[in-house]
């Protein structure tokens, strides 16, 4: 049997993504912690099937949580099946949980899930980040510098492309 690979040495691509994080909330500063997971949530997430809309963490004494996330239930495990949205502890060293902490106490921050993905290790990790809430005219300007930014790019393109042939 042919040994595994060794090519891709980081992080594999994301399995679970939640692109509305990145447009409603401005993201101040991002953490990663593992998963406490059971073993029919890993297969879940393997398969792709799990969703963080709507999803937050949450700082409880000395331990976080991941709320509101679902991972869709594992079709071949029959009757020894997971909750598909039950609370799942973060594992962070006490010290981040403590800075977490002090800034989510201060006015307008929350605690929101970017990313799940299995690192090179083959274990589940997940990319939080402390976030504002943006408003309605800051979601506007960051689509506006968007698409202007992609205007700016094509019209370059072009212009390289006219270049090349030219020698």
């Amino acid at each position: 049997m042919a040994a595994k690979s060794r090519k891709n040495k980081g992080e594999q691509a994301p399995r679970v993504v939640n692109k509305k994080a990145y447009h409603n909330y401005e993201l101040i500063e991002k953490f990663e912690a593992g998963l406490g997971l059971l073993g029919t949530e890993v297969k879940s997430l393997r398969a792709g099937q799990a969703d963080l809309d709507g999803s937050y963490a949450r700082v409880d004494g000395e331990q976080c949580w991941l709320v509101g996330a679902k991972i869709a239930q594992y079709q071949q495990a029959g009757m020894t099946n997971h909750e598909p949205t039950r609370k799942r502890k973060l594992l962070l060293h006490k010290a981040e949980i403590r800075k977490i902490r002090i800034k989510l106490e201060q006015r307008g921050f929350t605690f929101v899930p970017l990313k799940i993905y299995f690192n090179s290790r083959g274990l589940a990790k997940i990319e939080l980040a402390l976030a504002r809430g943006k408003r309605q005219y800051d979601k506007r300007k960051s689509i506006a510098e968007r698409t202007a930014k992609r205007d700016i790019d094509r019209s370059m393109k072009k212009y390289r492309a006219k270049g090349k042939g030219k020698k």
